[in-house]
């Protein structure tokens, strides 16, 4: 009986030797609570709009407090949460597109040359909507940190903000479909599921 349970202790031992070998930890707790919290986040002031009006300013509120704190971590976070690690040259990111186009594109353990503009893009998109939505708020509403800036804007500056938001916001979720586009394709090409990977912190070493 000892024998067969000590067997199984080093088969054990064995497997988690392997997984840790096959397997290395690439996204922090932060980048990947920021990443779905601001998915949740963009869904429900997306889908909430004009309707229901608390809801959508308090999302609003929810994606700068989180673009803020990614912006921070971009700079003193763990490597691969970097903006070192993954903002690349114009000149690579075209490569890069190419390479995935012919299905040899080369695998990065953090964000690809184009993931990594993605990532930038969608920040500023976001930064964008959600700053000309505190606008729209305190010109509309009479309410939010903004009122003392914009609370005697007259309608053409309301006008202005208010088709800046809309443009944005829409300008994010089509960026959002091409992100996920391109995360099945290069999931597809290094036959790993980098969905998976965000929620676990893990890729294929």
């Amino acid at each position: 009986m000892g024998c067969l349970m000590k067997s199984s202790n080093e088969n054990n031992q064995r497997l988690n030797s392997e997984f840790s070998a096959n397997k290395i930890y690439i996204w922090d707790p932060l980048v990947r609570i920021f990443h779905w919290t601001l998915v949740l986040a963009f869904s429900l002031a997306f889908i909430s709009e004009d309707d229901y009006i608390t809801i959508h300013s308090w999302s609003g509120y929810t994606i700068l407090s989180l673009l803020t704190i990614r912006i921070f971590w971009g700079f003193v976070g763990t490597k691969h949460a970097l903006f070192s690690d993954f903002v690349f040259s114009k000149t690579k990111i075209i490569q890069f597109i190419k390479n995935t186009l012919s299905f040899k594109a080369k695998r990065y353990l953090g964000h690809n040359p184009a993931g990594g503009a993605m990532v930038i893009l969608l920040m500023i998109s976001l930064l964008i909507t959600a700053c000309s939505g505190l606008i729209i708020f305190a010109i509309e509403e009479n309410q939010g940190p903004l009122v003392f800036l914009f609370s005697n804007v007259n309608s053409f500056g309301a006008d202005i903000a208010e088709n800046l938001h809309e443009f944005f916001a829409d300008f994010t979720l089509f960026l959002i479909f091409v992100h996920i586009f391109g995360v099945i394709v290069e999931s597809l090409i290094h036959k790993e599921n980098l969905i998976k990977s965000m929620f676990t912190g893990n890729k294929k070493a």
